[in-house]
């Protein structure tokens, strides 16, 4: 078993079809696949052993799927870094992870460290030597399914990021899930504008088109107008984006024409039920929410298997359980909010060389998610927030999420945060940062009035600042650990 036996059965099927576009680049699955070959040939020339981490410190780019796939033909493992990080955090990454190649592009190498802050990298390539590195065409080794076949690390809301390992299974399987869930074929068309370091835009986009024998069109990175102009120009038919996304869509002054698109698909963070229903305003059908972690390759539950509902993740894809349990473990009853925990083939090994985080993970098989939510009586579960970002208001509980959802309720309201602050008497209190739509103004009473006839008084931001944009990380995801650290 080899993930690389995704593109390789894709080859045989759909050899003549269109895999990947890139600017003026595009390949066949045959033409893709015999690259991939000729470069897992070059890649096992280097003398690596089967088991060695590849970095892969890439922008999106073709590269990055050529080495990607080559590298599990022959054995590596690809360890995907976040372009975005600084030279510290890099170097810590290739050094926990022990990387014995590490490939980079010009766009992103000055951010590297020195050579010799990673002593355990033998071969330091470029993008540029590729060409060079070729041998003969290799297919796919054998590998057991429970090695790890990739290693992705977490960004981390404390302490050091930990590295996921997913195994052959995990991918496959989840790649075939969600092949499955999406009801996608060789017809689909996806527009990757998400970073391929991050699993969203690894798995459940690139592995799961490849697998389904569909086109993916990349682009480096997400620029809204050059987005819409592309889904047009290459009839996309699913469109996968992250809230964040949505959000940008729904301000633009022209209205995108998404007529080409059959599915709306968004993930990595919990969609804002006031841009769930304002899309479907305007564009006449709801978007899909899929739900899962980087520890679970990612996809775990899906919005919908029977029946749409609003509001929800949906129910667990197949072959996965999903339950609500309190603090001790136990399953809570429906409509209880506890924390999400995850049990199937989509369950990552472990994290790498941290066997005490991997214990606290994955209790008797169930992984905990961190993330709180609730389940209904149909088995549809709902995300309320994370356990690390819930707030204790002298003893009260509040989850941001909840505050969050009132704000944008205002019609002068783009985005908005909540995040809790020390508070010498309660012990934390409530603040909202708030980034207002183009041309709007509002006051900050208006907006706490707004919330004291939605929810409790102690759920009400104490304060709120007006921001022009929110910190956020690649995937559009909030980082709410750098809105703690501003200066109150």
């Amino acid at each position: 078993m080899n993930v690389a036996e995704l593109l390789e059965r894709a080859a045989l099927l759909y050899g003549d079809r269109p895999a990947l576009v890139f600017g003026e680049r595009r390949w066949t699955y045959r033409e893709l696949d015999a690259a991939v070959s000729t470069l897992a040939g070059g890649l096992a020339g280097l003398g690596c052993e089967p088991g060695e981490r590849i970095a892969l410190h890439l922008p999106n780019c073709p590269e990055f799927v050529l080495v990607y796939y080559a590298a599990q033909k022959c054995g590596l493992i690809p360890l995907s870094i976040n372009v975005t990080y600084k030279a510290e955090e890099i170097g810590y990454i290739v050094g926990d992870a022990a990387a014995s190649v590490l490939l980079t592009a010009n766009s992103v190498a000055a951010h590297l460290p020195p050579s010799r802050a990673m002593p355990t990298v033998r071969h330091h390539l470029n993008v540029r030597d590729l060409a060079s590195l070729t041998g003969k065409p290799l297919l796919a080794l054998d590998r057991d399914r429970d090695e790890t076949a990739a290693i992705l690390y977490t960004s981390a809301t404390t302490g050091r990021p930990k590295g996921v390992m997913l195994t052959t299974a995990n991918i496959v399987s989840n790649s075939y899930a969600t092949v499955h869930h999406l009801k996608m074929t060789p017809e689909d068309r996806g527009l990757c504008a998400l970073p391929m370091f991050h699993c969203f835009g690894q798995n459940a986009i690139m592995n799961a088109l490849v697998t389904a024998g569909g086109l993916m069109v990349m682009h480096e990175r997400f620029v809204p107008d050059r987005f819409v102009a592309a889904v047009v120009e290459h009839r996309i038919t699913i469109l996968y984006a992250v809230p964040t996304m949505y959000i940008l869509f729904l301000a633009m002054e022209k209205t995108p024409d998404f007529s080409s698109v059959r599915l709306c698909f968004s993930a990595a963070s919990t969609l804002p039920a006031d841009v769930e229903q304002r899309w479907y305003d305007t564009h006449g059908h709801w978007i899909q929410q899929g739900y899962g972690l980087t520890e679970t390759s990612p996809f775990a539950s899906y919005n919908h298997e029977i029946a749409f509902r609003r509001g929800s993740v949906g129910t667990p894809i197949e072959n996965v359980e999903m339950k609500i349990v309190d603090p001790e473990g136990r399953e809570v009853p429906h409509g209880e909010l506890g924390e999400i925990v995850i049990k199937g083939p989509n369950v990552m090994r472990g994290y790498f060389g941290n066997p005490e985080a991997t214990v606290e993970a994955i209790r008797n098989g169930w992984f905990y998610s961190g993330d709180i939510g609730y389940r209904d009586a149909d088995g549809y579960f709902y995300i309320v927030d994370r356990v690390k970002d819930m707030i204790n208001v002298s003893g009260f509980k509040v989850f941001p999420r909840e505050v969050e959802e009132v704000l944008f309720r205002h019609a002068a309201v783009k985005e908005a945060a909540v995040v809790g602050i020390p508070d010498p008497v309660r012990g934390e209190a409530v603040k909202a940062f708030v980034v207002l739509q183009a041309g709007a103004q509002v006051e900050g009473d208006e907006l706490k009035a707004l919330c004291r006839q939605v929810i409790a008084s102690y759920k009400v931001p104490e304060s709120i600042e007006f921001i022009d944009t929110l910190p956020k990380n690649p995937t559009g995801k909030i980082l709410k650990k750098e809105l703690r650290r501003r200066p109150s």
